[in-house]
């Protein structure tokens, strides 16, 4: 027998390879580039050998062996493409076939089915078989998946990414023989977040895209490459149009990033981009009317009424918003703008990192002995994320969680606090000063890979700046790295941008300014303050508004509106939570008039009479930011917290609180895309329930004398809303779930400020 490390040789089609250990002979052809053909057979998949059309000829083995599962031997002579392996493949594919019902011409799978391309090479002209094709009853996975179960040759691999990758095994093979088929064990949606990549596990046409579903054939397509603009990952895409108008969107494999997988929000959420609200042209206010008005005249109104307000009151006057998926150009030039006109503003970036990063790459984070989860809903957040922590948890990794709810994560918890937002500051002190029979401390004492994440909830307490710096006690501690997972796709860009700048990295709206520009945000649904960012816009002197969408909030208070091109639309850079500057182009024809948001500021600049904005590309934009960040961006990556602290996600000291407020927001609510992508609304509702009503713990709820369905009224400063009571006892104790992102809480304050209830 080998040495365990020493390579193998062997032989395949007469052609000598080198192969390690424990490698199984389709592995070591496909690094050798022998086609061999499969279904069951996936990379990031365990074998199951069970539909063996795998099937190869090996010296001295008296028959044909599937080479998913044949491991490597020394001296190991493999044939491909000798007689013996081409009747055995041509065996498995008439078994294959036996019960296939003949529906290509109406397949959505047509064009691309693994099957269909492998009958031509190894199905005969004919069937040996008279007796009638068996029939298999369809089943509802939900808003996003279509299904033909009659089309299944039982492969599993939807079975296997669910119980292996996804941790929710929502599938399985029920039954034996000819009636075995792939079933939910009670009949249900599926429910997980990335529940869509097994549309393109699947091998033929029995799991297929709902919102795509009889659109489109695969050869009508042009496929292009792009990034994903929903979280901090940058999830690599293909995007495919057919004359100029997305189609549908796959997942492109990027091993570093998100190797084969997208979540589903990265998958649907294009179903968005031709929602009825789209801009189509340029719009200003005259008299309280909106006006459709042609570009020139859009930005003569809008440089006026800005150098206006600069006249009067002084360019500080002028406060921006910008989505946190805005690109890497759009912040720059917004933020080169603001300089240009003469606005002061400062944040003291000296001794602050380079961006808000991870820490370590997502491949490290796979192989941590220990994980502390703070204010993170990881799952539904950076849903790819989870995937790599739940390959910690499954290598031996003790994952801890401090949060408000009681998440019911894909991964195990070795432990778990569940608190109040007020009480994270206490939480995070008796942990640095625990003693040994604190279980926390116990988790974390003689781990040698430690890494602590602050999620959403952590970023957006009022008390960030107490909670950045406890964590960097605790990290040193117990010789731990740290780091944040940002909502949206491009925080650290707008940090680094900003740093770069010298702009304002605060939060402008505790002090209102005179005029806004807005930068792809939907003040009352994207701001940490709804009522606070909807009173800013409304007392301003002027608004501009660069966006994809018409709003309540924009048409009643904007005064110019220009509309924006989408992601698919536009080429920019993203900056990802590892530090990957990730670059795209435009793939799609833009909307209506619609342009590029980087476009759009630089002809602003130009309207403005600024100098420097006669860019011609966005790798312009990008190259000079390259340049002027090189000193930034030479810092360490794993940089992600220093003793100065991040206040660039901080709000105001959060106050003795009895009752505070949990302002999640749900997983397709995040940005102004996923919130009028009508599958993804439609599977919200199936994964999180009612995201309108106030949750509250049944403890909490007795103290307040409400009950399951009472009408509640919520104060939180001067803004109050109503809701319907929900018990549920994932919720923390002296603390109320209220989502963000929603028209229900578009009027109320801090995300995780004090609240009042009382009940009407």
């Amino acid at each position: 027998m080998a040495n365990d490390n020493t390579d193998i040789q062997i032989e395949i089609d007469g052609r000598t390879l080198t192969a390690k250990p424990n490698q199984t002979v389709i592995q070591v052809a496909d690094e050798a580039g022998i086609y061999i053909p499969r279904f069951c057979y996936h990379k990031h998949l365990s074998i199951p050998a069970n539909c063996r059309m795998c099937l190869v000829e090996v010296e001295k083995a008296p028959k044909a062996l599937p080479a998913c599962a044949t491991p490597v031997a020394p001296g190991m002579k493999v044939f491909t493409r000798s007689q013996k392996t081409l009747l055995a493949q041509r065996a498995v594919m008439e078994f294959l076939l036996i019960n296939h019902p003949l529906d290509c011409p109406i397949c959505d799978q047509g064009g691309e089915c693994e099957l269909q391309d492998l009958s031509m090479g190894y199905g005969a002209t004919h069937s040996r078989y008279n007796e009638c094709k068996r029939s298999v009853e369809d089943e509802n996975l939900g808003p996003l998946i279509a299904t033909e179960m009659t089309r299944c040759i039982q492969c599993t691999r939807c079975i296997r990414f669910g119980d292996e990758i996804a941790g929710m095994r929502e599938l399985g093979m029920t039954y034996r023989g000819e009636g075995e088929e792939v079933t939910t064990f009670v009949e249900q949606s599926m429910k997980s977040e990335v529940s869509g990549n097994i549309i393109d596990l699947c091998p033929v046409g029995a799991l297929t895209s709902k919102p795509y579903r009889f659109t489109a054939r695969a050869w009508e397509l042009d496929q292009a490459p792009s990034i994903s603009p929903h979280d901090c990952l940058g999830s690599n895409l293909n995007v495919h149009t057919r004359y100029g108008t997305v189609m549908r969107v796959v997942a492109r494999e990027n091993m570093a990033v998100n190797q084969t997988w997208i979540s589903d929000r990265d998958r649907f959420s294009y179903t968005g981009l031709y929602h009825p609200d789209r801009l189509e042209e340029p719009m200003i206010k005259v008299d309280g009317e909106w006006r459709t008005v042609d570009w020139h005249q859009a930005f003569t109104v809008a440089a006026s009424a800005l150098q206006s307000v600069i006249a009067e009151h002084g360019a500080d006057e002028i406060g921006t918003l910008a989505s946190a998926s805005s690109t890497l150009e759009e912040f720059y030039l917004l933020q080169k703008i603001l300089r240009a006109l003469g606005s002061s503003e400062r944040s003291d970036q000296e001794n602050k990192p380079a961006f808000p990063g991870l820490g370590i790459s997502l491949a490290d984070l796979e192989t941590c002995d220990a994980i502390l989860l703070i204010g993170s809903n990881l799952q539904k957040e950076q849903p790819l994320a989870a995937l790599r922590v739940r390959k910690a948890a499954l290598n031996g990794a003790s994952v801890l969680a401090i949060n408000s709810v009681d998440y019911d994560f894909n991964f195990k918890l070795a432990g778990k606090l569940i608190i109040a937002p007020h009480q994270v500051i206490k939480t995070l002190n008796d942990l640095l000063n625990a003693s040994d029979s604190n279980e926390f401390a116990q988790q974390l004492k003689n781990r040698k890979k430690i890494h602590i994440i602050l999620g959403a909830q952590a970023l957006q307490n009022p008390e960030a700046t107490q909670i950045y710096s406890l964590v960097q006690q605790i990290a040193a501690q117990y010789n731990a790295s740290a780091g944040v997972l940002t909502k949206g796709a491009n925080a650290a860009g707008a940090w680094l941008a900003s740093k770069i700048t010298g702009g304002d990295a605060g939060n402008v709206l505790h002090k209102p300014r005179r005029a806004y520009v807005l930068l792809n945000v939907e003040p009352e649904f994207d701001c940490d303050n709804a009522q606070l960012a909807t009173e800013a816009v409304k007392q301003a002197q002027c608004v501009v508004a660069l966006s994809l969408f018409r709003n309540p909030v924009l048409d009643a208070h904007a005064h110019v509106i220009l509309p924006m091109a989408a992601f698919t639309e536009t080429s920019g850079t993203y900056v990802n939570t590892q530090g990957m500057w990730q670059s795209f182009k435009g793939v799609a024809k833009p909307f209506g008039a619609s342009r590029p948001g980087w476009k759009i500021l630089r002809v602003l600049g130009n309207f403005l009479q600024l100098d420097g904005f006669d860019y011609e590309s966005s790798e312009q934009v990008r190259d000079e930011v390259k340049m002027q960040a090189e000193a930034v961006i030479a810092r360490p990556k794993a940089e992600a917290i220093q003793s100065a602290g991040l206040d660039c996600f901080a709000s105001l000291a959060m106050t003795t609180a009895n009752l505070s407020r949990i302002g999640e927001t749900p997983l397709y609510a995040i940005d102004s895309l996923t919130r009028r992508a009508q599958p993804l609304q439609e599977a919200q509702t199936v994964i999180e329930g009612d995201v309108s009503a106030m949750r509250i713990h049944p403890e909490t709820a007795s103290k307040y004398h409400l009950q399951q369905g009472d009408e509640v009224r919520v104060k939180q400063a001067q803004a109050t809303a109503t809701f319907i009571t929900a018990i549920d006892e994932r919720i923390a104790k002296d603390a109320v779930w209220i989502a963000a992102g929603i028209a229900a809480s578009s009027n109320l304050g801090d995300l995780f400020g004090e609240v009042e209830i009382e009940k009407v």
